[in-house]
């Protein structure tokens, strides 16, 4: 036999051995936490047997880089399902036609307000942006209130918070544009900025500088903006530290409140392996797992009426806390004027 011919058909059979020893895979895109998310992904392998490979992002930049990734590569997606810790970047790519519909049935329990009414993705498992005061700087009767106090005077210089450009700070800006109005929210930023706000790496960080009650350069922290599972973890480090939950007043025609932040998970349309890709939708957005996130160390908030899990006693939902009254998908059409406002403001 000619020997070009048998080089050709043992390269052949080469491949197609390859093609049917490829183990299934799912390529998830995550701003949940690693050390959670990796346990995670481990029990999804062991029950259905599909290897999800994920791709994390930085304490810092928290899902803006993912959706950059995301919109990049919309042309050949690489990543098959996205699981963002905010709501807004996850509506931006459905209005860019970057998702794919899927109505899981893990989802039925949860309530409309969780859902994409097109089923284009799925809130679950919420955290919480509060207030860590350092008890040993604040008394109990000078504790903030609002998250609008905190341009006074007796704040000068004492509050942190991590770059309003990215992550949950980010979201949470975009919120305060729908709630207050862009002309208010404006006037905050720049107020907190002239009263000397301090400027941490990510929220994890913001936490640590409370609970040391300085910055590392020694600057007197004595409050920061800050996510509940970061708060937490101050908490069980032993720092004298407590959470609190702002705007519980009614006032006649405010909508301030907590802003309460789920998790969303999502479809990217064209991915290399839908059917994996619903299956790990499934998994993540069981009862089951929601317990396990509210019950493991960042402790966040079931949104499934179904789960019932054992919380801190300090962390607080929905229904016993003001929650702040923001319309996420309006908020997401403010995105790119509040990033443009925030970086002319906090990157000089």
């Amino acid at each position: 036999m000619n020997p070009t011919r048998i080089l050709g058909i043992v390269l052949a059979l080469t491949t197609i051995s390859g093609c049917f020893s490829e183990k299934p895979r799912v390529v998830l895109y995550c701003a949940q936490d690693k050390e959670f998310a990796e346990g995670v992904l481990e029990q999804f392998h062991k029950k259905t047997g599909i290897e999800a490979t994920p791709k994390f992002d930085t304490e810092a930049d928290k899902s803006v880089s993912l959706y950059v990734e995301l919109v990049k590569e919309k042309e050949r997606p690489r990543c098959d399902v996205f699981w963002n810790n905010e709501p807004l970047s996850t509506i931006r790519l459905q209005r860019q036609g970057l998702l794919e519909q899927y109505d899981s049935p893990s989802a039925a329990p949860y309530p409309a307000s969780a859902k994409d009414k097109d089923h284009y993705w799925n809130a679950f498992a919420a955290r919480a942006r509060v207030l860590l005061v350092n008890t040993d700087l604040v008394k109990d009767k000078d504790r903030p209130k609002s998250l609008l106090e905190l341009t006074g005077e007796k704040w000068k210089g004492r509050v942190a918070m991590s770059r309003p450009q990215f992550g949950t700070s980010a979201t949470q800006a975009a919120c305060l544009f729908e709630v207050l109005g862009p002309e208010k929210a404006r006037k905050y930023y720049q107020d907190l900025r002239a009263n000397g706000v301090q400027i941490s790496p990510g929220n994890k960080q913001a936490a640590e500088w409370v609970g040391a009650g300085r910055t590392p350069a020694g600057q007197e922290i004595a409050v920061a903006v800050t996510d509940t599972d970061d708060s937490l973890e101050e908490i069980k480090a032993g720092s004298h530290v407590a959470i609190l939950f702002l705007d519980r007043e009614e006032v006649p025609g405010s909508r301030m409140g907590t802003l309460f932040l789920p998790n969303t998970l999502a479809i990217i349309r064209g991915c290399p392996d839908p059917e994996g890709a619903r299956k790990l939708m499934d998994f993540l957005l069981s009862a089951d797992m929601e317990k396990q996130l509210a019950e493991a160390d960042s402790h966040q908030i079931p949104l499934n009426p179904e789960v019932k899990a054992t919380l801190p006693d300090v962390i607080e939902n929905g229904r016993t806390a003001h929650p702040m009254a923001v319309d996420f998908a309006k908020a997401a059409d403010m995105w790119d004027e509040v990033q443009s406002f925030l970086r002319d403001e906090f990157a000089r």
